[in-house]
């Protein structure tokens, strides 16, 4: 007999990855998605029902948004951040690639701004990689141990 505490796994069975020190930026982005996905359902609402929130004057705007479409554009992608951050959370792949995306998506839009806020983009396009590369590296470590 063995003086061991480890446990034999079946045939067949996938091994737990060991977790590493980013799952701490891993939890980070998931976190940050629910919030985020928060603030845009709560903006799709404004926007739905409170348009007079988002009035400028005709000289502020360079296009006249319509109010129902942005508030339902924002409401839609707010869910999907929420979902996917729980998702991340939970170590779910397709949440992981979402989450990818997602902040493709947004280091784009940051790059697109840079001009009008230069260190506050930077600052945010840093982010949204080390998040990319956290949960396409380490990632599954969210998953727990059986």
């Amino acid at each position: 007999m063995s003086s061991s505490y480890a446990t034999e796994r079946p045939a067949g069975a996938g091994a737990a990855p060991d977790t590493t020190g980013w799952i701490g930026l891993v939890v980070f982005a998931g976190i940050m998605m629910l919030i985020l996905g928060g603030f845009q359902m709560a903006e799709g609402f404004t926007a739905l029902y409170r348009e007079e929130v988002y009035l400028v004057s005709a000289d502020g705007l360079l296009f006249q948004p319509d109010y129902t479409t942005w508030g339902w554009g924002h409401l839609i992608f707010g869910l999907i951040t929420t979902a996917t951050g729980a998702g991340v959370l939970a170590g779910q792949t397709w949440a992981r690639v979402t989450g990818i995306v997602i902040a493709g998506i947004g280091a784009l839009i940051h790059f697109s701004f840079l001009a009008a806020a230069p260190v506050w983009c930077s600052i945010l396009i840093c982010m949204d990689v080390l998040v990319i590369y956290a949960l396409a590296a380490h990632g599954r470590d969210v998953r727990s141990k059986p």
